[in-house]
């Protein structure tokens, strides 16, 4: 195919590469000369690179290299081109204006997409003569890294165009995944789910920062916390992205902003690039990366009883044989400690009902059972001696000369790590309910582009459908929240038996 691309900053230079690459003529272009110089020279580099670490043959990229065209214009005609990729600022009125001006220089037949990532591809067609020949062909950076693209038909988008764009995308190596024209498209709008979460915990003082970061890291698994992750964005972006999808959505309670976000935003408290955020950072390096853990220092041969029945208590009684920790048969014994496998609920809750010892009743997060760090949660009624024991107990490990971390959290409806992931689950969910992309893509652009461990939907699979749906019921229900209101897409499957990755119907 030969392509045309408008813009030569990091996007664009990016998609050149990975349109010669693939095989495909790119003329590259920009309304300032010397940045299409410095982006040719850029990809020749890259290319350079994968020839010195084997990935390519130096014939192949000789090749690569002849398929890339400067031009002298951006406007220059061009009879043969077929596709155009316009990757230019984010702003309606700048890219209206490149692709009215290129209906002037180019075909009619020729494609335009655009790599908006926040801009509904719908509202640039629409000022255009033609709003039939515009799609989103949305890239995330580094484009040749990232395996992923959305492909966005606008409202009145050909109908052949999105096959088009795919067959293009997957030639060249990446997954292409189709999307509707809706905020957020499919990957800023499923990374609303940890990080609006996050801060509503951050909100609720149930943690602070650091705890918050290192139980989504050692206890779901993710690569960074959502701090950590706003941070490396910018709380700037990052605050910009979530207003725009939530305003988009017309104030879904789901997307919710918070109200710690507008200060910090407005005190330059962005992240490494402004030297503070959530973090200190210096010269782009978090200094300080989090206060040290308070060291171990408890009794952790004291006697523990863990209340309750189903899987969760027996897992958390497995364990805690397993490292050989005294079990205890009397609640009201001075020496025993309750430990309570709290799922959607509160330890307040449990006390209340069972009449357990408030002074001498904790609660323990399933999920942390079997990780590295384990989540314990303190009431207001849990006195010192009681915390500072059960952290000593939860921290012995299975093996002799083995021990888990240990994070304290004030009690509240879910604890960390189960809002969090309810929340993740929850947002995909929507998506897939709305069928704003099928299941198959939600996981595919969400582990793709954002590195989760596992896709939303198949992460939800793995807790169970059912388990998921009465932990979602609990927060809804304890809380009141709208936030938390189970998602049809979940109370179906789990009703039906059905995995939430099936499809919406057999059609």
């Amino acid at each position: 195919m030969h392509i045309r691309v408008i813009g030569a900053g990091v996007m664009g230079r990016g998609i050149a590469q990975w349109a010669v690459t693939g095989g495909h003529t790119v003329e590259l272009g920009d309304a300032r000369a010397d940045a299409v110089g410095e982006a040719c020279e850029f990809v020749r580099g890259m290319l350079s690179r994968a020839v010195d670490k084997g990935r390519m043959s130096a014939d192949e990229a000789a090749a690569a290299v002849a398929r890339l065209r400067p031009l002298d214009s951006p406007w220059a005609p061009g009879a043969e081109v077929e596709l155009v990729i316009e990757a230019v600022r984010e702003d309606l009125d700048t890219k209206a204006e490149v692709f009215t001006r290129l209906a002037e220089a180019l075909p009619e037949s020729t494609i335009f997409a655009t790599n908006t990532s926040s801009i509904p591809v719908t509202r640039i067609a629409a000022r255009l003569d033609d709003p039939t020949r515009l799609a989103g062909l949305h890239f995330f950076n580094p484009v040749p890294l990232m395996r992923i693209v959305e492909i966005v038909p606008g409202a009145r988008t050909r109908d052949g165009i999105p096959a088009v764009l795919a067959e293009l995308v997957e030639g060249c190596g990446h997954r292409a995944v189709l999307v509707s024209d809706t905020p957020g498209f499919l990957v800023n709008h499923a990374g609303r789910g940890l990080v609006t979460e996050a801060l509503a915990v951050l909100e609720e003082s149930v943690a602070d920062v650091a705890g918050i970061d290192r139980i989504a890291r050692e206890v779901l698994g993710l690569r960074m916390g959502p701090f950590e992750l706003m941070d490396l964005t910018g709380l700037d972006v990052t605050a910009a992205v979530i207003d725009s999808v939530w305003d988009g959505f017309r104030h879904s309670d789901r997307l919710r902003p918070s109200f710690l976000t507008p200060n910090r935003v407005a005190a330059g408290l962005h992240g490494r690039k402004t030297g503070a955020g959530f973090y200190d950072h210096a010269d782009g390096v978090r200094t300080a990366a989090s206060a040290e853990e308070e060291p171990v220092s408890g009794d952790g041969d004291r006697p523990c009883l863990v209340h309750g029945t189903g899987p969760e208590a027996d897992e958390l009684r497995a364990a805690l044989d397993s490292a050989g920790v005294p079990r205890a048969a009397d609640p009201a014994a001075d020496a025993t400690l309750v430990l309570v496998p709290v799922w959607g609920g509160t330890v307040a809750e449990a006390v209340a009902a069972h009449g357990l010892p408030p002074e001498r009743t904790v609660g323990v997060d399933p999920l942390s059972v079997p990780t590295g760090r384990r989540v314990l949660a303190a009431t207001p009624a849990s006195s010192p001696e009681a915390v500072r024991d059960a952290r000593a107990v939860l921290a012995r490990g299975a093996d002799p000369g083995t021990a888990a971390a240990v994070t304290v959290v004030r009690d509240a409806h879910g604890s960390v790590a189960q809002r969090l992931l309810a929340s993740i689950v929850g947002v995909a969910a929507s998506i897939a309910e709305r069928g704003l992309a099928a299941p198959e893509d939600v996981d595919a652009a969400v582990t793709t582009a954002l590195g989760y461990p596992h896709g939303p939907l198949t992460w939800g699979d793995r807790v169970g459908a059912a388990r998921l749906l009465v932990l979602q019921s609990a927060l809804f229900a304890s809380t009141g929240d709208p936030r938390y209101r189970p998602t049809r897409w979940v109370t179906e499957r789990a009703r039906l038996g059905l995995p939430l990755t099936a499809p919406a119907y057999p059609l």
